[in-house]
């Protein structure tokens, strides 16, 4: 064989290799409401990271604050979420019932603009935590839920059958629980996954250490408004009476509070870093009952005191179920009292340490089906 040819063979291999080797890019768009969906995209985009992968976020509000903080690095854009408030009172179905055409609407729009977005930054796959119009056929599309049947006081089974219409849509549906003794319970495992979806294990963005126990109680104050700021009230008023050390974290990354008073430090925002050691050098945590906080304790073995956001009937959910099986306490927001909590600390016996890194092979298997 002649040295040219050699030399062009060489040159179409060595092309081959760098185009396997060069990262994808990857949209990450997490769902506008709290920051749980945000926080657990967390160790997705490490991972996309650490093999040499470009995610891109798209989120807005509170989430995309969160993530850019974690990841100033990481290209990022505003891209509208579905901007649901949650009522004064507790009355949430009513109120997501009333915001059904909005949202629908939305999700038409989402999809529209992602096949702009597909064009404009080069996407080779997307990965969608609960937002339901970022499908498309022209790159494969992942859809991330825990909550395969959407907890309601009624018509469960049809709002199932709706929500799997929307799975199947999408290239692949990651379901971020355990297949076997699952966290999310009824959410994930009433109903049968669609053909499409798999578990792909817990999603926390912590790891477990060995850290010495120096605060009493970490109160992590979050969820939407107008809720997360009566949570706020109540708690930090409950605070200045409390016998013990307390770090009390808002949940407002867009503000900046550190202040102590007492033995009660108060801060804003903390990073994935900073919360996992807070949380791991905690006697107890008090938290919503959001799935993303209760894959974070689970990953860490902590125990809780769990107060849902009123109305939110997947958090009330998930917070009855620890109470009854004696791993966490439940105290409804108007029924909070720390001390009580604290007092009855030793009656529940908090997680078990359940760290997982499943979702790797998922993200992965994703990955090579974009080669």
């Amino acid at each position: 064989m002649c040295l040219i040819k050699i030399k062009q063979l060489l040159s179409v291999e060595f092309y081959q290799f760098a185009t396997y080797l060069m990262g994808k890019r990857i949209l990450i768009a997490p769902l506008d409401w709290g920051l749980g969906h945000a926080t657990r995209c967390i160790p997705i985009i490490r991972h996309l990271l650490d093999t040499g992968n470009e995610p891109i976020i798209a989120a807005s509000g509170r989430p995309l604050l969160v993530l850019q903080s974690e990841f100033p690095e990481v290209e990022s854009l505003q891209f509208e979420g579905y901007n649901i408030s949650y009522p004064e009172g507790s009355g949430m179905v009513w109120k997501m019932f009333q915001s059904t055409p909005h949202i629908l609407r939305r999700i038409k729009e989402e999809h529209s603009e992602l096949n702009e977005m597909i064009a404009s930054l080069k996407l080779d796959g997307v990965i969608s935590d609960n937002r339901f119009g970022l499908y498309s056929d022209k790159i494969p599309c992942v859809y991330m839920t825990h909550q395969v049947m959407i907890k309601a006081p009624f018509l469960e089974t049809m709002l199932y059958r709706l929500h799997a219409d929307y799975m199947r849509k999408f290239t692949r549906v990651w379901v971020p629980d355990f297949e076997e003794n699952g966290l999310s319970g009824d959410l994930a495992h009433r109903f049968p996954l669609p053909r499409n979806a798999h578990y792909i294990g817990a999603l926390s963005r912590f790891t477990v250490a060995e850290v010495e126990l120096k605060i009493d109680v970490l109160v992590i104050i979050s969820g939407p408004e107008p809720q997360r700021t009566r949570f706020e009230k109540l708690a930090l008023n409950q605070l200045k009476d409390f016998d013990g050390t307390v770090l009390a974290v808002l949940g407002t990354p867009d503000k900046d509070v550190d202040r102590v008073e007492g033995k009660v430090r108060t801060v804003s925002h903390l990073n994935a870093e900073q919360l996992e050691k807070e949380i791991l050098a905690a006697r107890l945590v008090v938290s919503r009952s959001g799935y993303s906080t209760i894959m974070d304790l689970a990953a860490l073995g902590k125990q809780a005191v769990f107060v849902p956001t009123p109305g939110q009937t997947e958090q009330e959910y998930l917070a009855h179920k620890y109470h009854r099986d004696g791993t966490h306490m439940m105290m409804k927001q108007h029924d909070f009292q720390l001390q009580k909590a604290w007092n009855q600390r030793n009656k529940f016996s908090g997680f078990p340490q359940r760290a997982s890194s499943e979702f790797k092979q998922a993200v992965e298997s994703f990955l090579t089906s974009l080669s």
